[in-house]
């Protein structure tokens, strides 16, 4: 688990499968992402995730705002999906609700998570994807220091991922000296 000023990184629960399946339905949420997912689809996410929490100590945690308790989405650092560039290196992402966009809360857990991977991974680089019309997406990673490496660009090879979100953009951070 991770702590910041304003907000929980932590272990999916049941509590928050209904707020993000209903998250994961909001075409704002899912435009760069593909289709709105189903429950199952949604459930199955959030087992995965917990699955690389229990095998590898880390995965996308659960994000929780402190105050209130609400599930704002997920943050964390993964390793990359296989197939491509980021396969098996650390990945971090995010997902926040609509609703929570703009508060700062996806750049606090983005940067909480860098700090985490480098405290406790061995590895000397943290990586990231995302669609290139996804300009808020990359727009966080340049905010947290990540550099884009055009070279690692690629199509994502996710079956199915409809014809405009496949063209991916590779960014990375090295661990600070």
């Amino acid at each position: 688990m991770i702590e910041t000023e304003r907000l929980l990184l932590r272990r999916w629960t049941d509590a928050d499968r209904a707020p993000f399946h209903a998250m994961c339905q909001d075409p704002a949420v899912m435009e760069f992402l593909g289709d709105p997912m189903t429950r199952d689809a949604a459930d199955m996410a959030i087992d995965r995730q917990n699955g690389s929490i229990d095998t590898y100590g880390y995965g996308f945690w659960a994000l929780e705002r402190r105050d209130d308790g609400a599930f704002l989405g997920f943050c964390g650092v993964k390793p990359g999906a296989v197939g491509t560039p980021l396969e098996g290196r650390p990945e971090i992402g995010w997902r926040l609700g609509a609703d929570h966009w703009g508060h700062g809360y996806a750049r606090e857990a983005a940067q909480a998570s860098l700090d985490w991977a480098f405290a406790h991974l061995s590895d000397d680089t943290v990586w990231a994807m995302t669609v290139l019309a996804n300009s808020r997406s990359w727009g966080l990673m340049e905010r947290i220091g990540m550099v884009r490496r055009a070279e690692l660009d690629f199509d994502h090879p996710l079956p199915g991922l409809a014809e405009r979100l496949k063209a991916h953009i590779v960014y990375s951070k090295d661990r600070p000296l």
